[in-house]
């Protein structure tokens, strides 16, 4: 008989999640599991809310649900396969994270680069700021994309970069990674602001801090599978931290002032993004960034996203850019929305792809329309389970 880790070890070395629960069960004392069980009976003696459905046309469901490219996941094995503990200096894999969207190859293929018009104040300024961070994130990172002179053909590609018109690969992983790392700040500040305020008044927070959190996470995502490619410098690493102190707590503050303004803030910025992945992809499909023409997609890549064994890191970019337009099309439409009362229309469910690759948001009235069409759609499929 082997030897079980303590609990207190074992808890340090996974993650704290429902999906963990039947290999922790196994990990814990009897007394332990005991407690557990009995906290589940009492939580199942309640409706369980239905499980967020994204509408994907034209994907393949087991493509969405079914098990990563590093394996199944712990929650589809069988209570009697035996599972292997990964020892303190290994690390954990799988798709522990929330809920994020998975797209088909003619989903990533749909996103259009959008760009809303400044209507009131509000946004003005918020565009106003995404034109200064542009700036500063251009500048801090080396970013340049001047169009090409007229015998560009002529030119090789160490001329047209001496000249700078393009950048190589590691020019581009540093302006990604700091662009990842600030990026993921913003939905992480606004959760935890909405979560406060929901204790502060006692009141329900109408679906927002889901939606917020999974945005960060997402971001969060973005940066772990660039840095496969590229370890930053000290000199890198401390710039991230001096933009990232700096933009928290300017945005943690301009949030208490004035959210929807922030969230237009988001929404211009992820314009940005959406501008940026996309002349990315543009260059590897040009063969202008030779090393990545045929690079392999790193395996937390295609455990995120489900890409196949094959996934190239071309199919990565692409997965990237359709998140950045996915923040674009949310942030947006919670800008125009009433902050203190409307519901997050994005709650229960959200538009497919082509949706929200080809239009920049919802209007308030929309949001209203395709929130109520969600909650119909759920209360349905409860009477057909009835």
């Amino acid at each position: 008989m082997h030897a079980l880790p303590s609990p207190k070890v074992a808890s340090r070395i996974l993650p704290i999640n429902a999906r963990a629960l039947p290999l922790r069960r196994a990990l814990l004392t009897p007394c332990m599991a005991s407690a557990i069980n009995s906290r589940r009976s009492f939580a199942s003696s309640f409706p369980r809310r239905d499980e967020k459905v994204l509408q994907v046309a034209k994907t393949n469901e087991k493509s969405i649900i079914g098990p990563g490219a590093e394996g199944p996941h712990i929650k589809d094995l069988s209570p009697k396969t035996p599972v292997v503990v990964p020892s303190s200096t290994e690390e954990l894999r799988g798709d522990w994270v929330l809920f994020h969207p998975v797209y088909s190859p003619e989903e990533l293929r749909s996103v259009e680069v959008l760009f809303r018009d400044a209507k009131t104040f509000s946004d003005r300024v918020a565009h106003t700021f995404v034109k200064i961070a542009r700036w500063a994130f251009d500048f801090a990172s080396g970013y340049k994309h001047k169009p090409l002179p007229a015998n560009a053909a002529t030119m090789s590609l160490e001329e047209l970069r001496k000249g700078g018109y393009l950048m190589d690969e590691s020019q581009w992983l540093r302006r990604i990674l700091f662009l990842e790392s600030i990026a993921a700040v913003p939905g992480m500040v606004a959760a935890a602001l909405r979560h406060l305020r929901s204790l502060r008044l006692m009141r329900r927070d109408h679906g927002w801090i889901h939606t917020l959190l999974e945005e960060a996470e997402n971001e969060r995502m973005h940066l772990m599978t660039f840095m496969t490619l590229k370890n930053p410098s000290r000199l890198f690493r401390a710039m991230v931290l001096g933009a990232q102190g700096v933009f928290y707590n300017a945005f943690f503050l301009c949030y208490l002032i004035s959210p929807s303004t922030c969230h237009r803030f988001v929404g211009h910025l992820e314009e940005e993004a959406v501008v940026t992945y996309t002349r990315c992809i543009q260059e590897i499909e040009a063969g202008r960034l030779p090393e990545w023409t045929n690079l392999p997609a790193p395996e937390i890549a295609k455990d995120y996203w489900r890409l196949g064994p094959d996934a190239k890191f071309l199919d990565v970019v692409y997965a990237v850019r359709s998140d950045e337009s996915t923040h674009r099309f949310v942030n947006h439409s919670l800008a125009s929305l009433k902050y203190e009362s409307d519901i997050n229309p994005f709650a229960l469910q959200e538009p497919d792809m082509t949706t929200k690759g080809s239009r920049i948001c919802f209007e308030r009235d929309e949001s209203a329309r395709f929130a109520e069409e969600a909650h119909r759609k759920i209360t349905d499929r409860r009477g057909e389970a009835a």
